[in-house]
């Protein structure tokens, strides 16, 4: 399949899963190898071909849709972003959630992949700061839509390109070398619960202090679908917490009850004295 036909089918099949084509412009490549297989598959030889199989096979749009999740991750991503979180952000909730008494800091990451955000978050709690917050635990749920990333966030164990961000302290007391491989120690590994889900249609039923929606809706999700999510995500919030999301990502405007606090980074708070 060419470059320019696999880009007319996105282009016209995107916005049917209200999804935004902008989003996917640069990351193309995965997506039109998982769409070339699936034509394998139906001896389909042709996107013109494949459109009118959509058309006669309506159940065909899930298994596209299913193409779609891109899986670029790695520990670490976005350095600032983890600086500050260190820095100033958890801190901030830590000493919060300790003054309301809670006995956990309560963690979502959205779109987890295999494992590498929220595995960070542990990793950074553990050895940077749970020393300074004696009596207070860490939990983070760790959200994806695809049963085989979160497969490889079971095992845990990552090569060397996964980590290259990491700070080495970090490496060495987290992870220990298997062949090829660097899999995560056990006491990391207890602070998150991993969970197949799709965001688009059913939030948890609790509340956090941070959650991390990082290249997943505010970039392929289409405006009326951000706004959706965005309005779930206040709602997922304890009063004062925190969205992160990544570089070049915005909350929708149109939503209100947010306020970016950070110039450098997109970091949300959500405001006090709403619910």
């Amino acid at each position: 399949m060419k470059d320019q036909d696999c880009v007319d089918l996105l282009q016209w099949a995107l916005p049917r899963l209200d999804m935004r084509w902008q989003g996917f412009r640069k990351v193309r490549r995965q997506v039109c190898r998982k769409v070339q297989q699936r034509l394998d598959e139906l001896g389909i030889e042709d996107v013109g071909q494949y459109r009118r199989y959509l058309d006669a096979h309506r159940q065909e749009w899930q298994v596209l849709d299913g193409c779609l999740p891109i899986t670029i991750s790695r520990f670490w991503r976005d350095r600032r972003g983890f600086e500050l979180l260190e820095q100033r952000f958890l801190p901030e909730l830590a000493q919060r959630a300790q003054e309301e008494g809670a006995a956990a800091l309560t963690l979502w990451s959205l779109g987890c992949g295999a494992g590498e955000e929220p595995y960070t978050f542990s990793i950074l709690w553990r050895e940077r700061l749970q020393s300074r917050f004696p009596g207070l635990g860490l939990t983070v749920l760790a959200s994806d839509i695809a049963a085989h990333q979160l497969a490889r966030a079971e095992r845990a164990c990552y090569p060397a390109s996964a980590l290259k961000d990491l700070p080495r302290p970090l490496q060495d007391a987290a992870f220990e070398r298997r062949d090829a491989h660097y899999c995560l120690k056990g006491e990391y590994r207890r602070a998150v619960e991993l969970e197949r889900r799709d965001i688009r249609e059913e939030f948890p039923a609790r509340r956090f202090h941070l959650i991390a929606c990082r290249y997943l809706a505010f970039t392929y999700f289409d405006r009326e679908r951000q706004c959706d999510i965005a309005r779930r995500l206040y709602r997922a919030l304890h009063p004062g917490g925190l969205v992160v999301l990544g570089n070049r990502e915005a909350l929708p405007e149109a939503v209100a009850g947010f306020e970016p606090i950070h110039g450098q980074v997109r970091v949300y708070r959500r405001r006090e004295g709403e619910d």
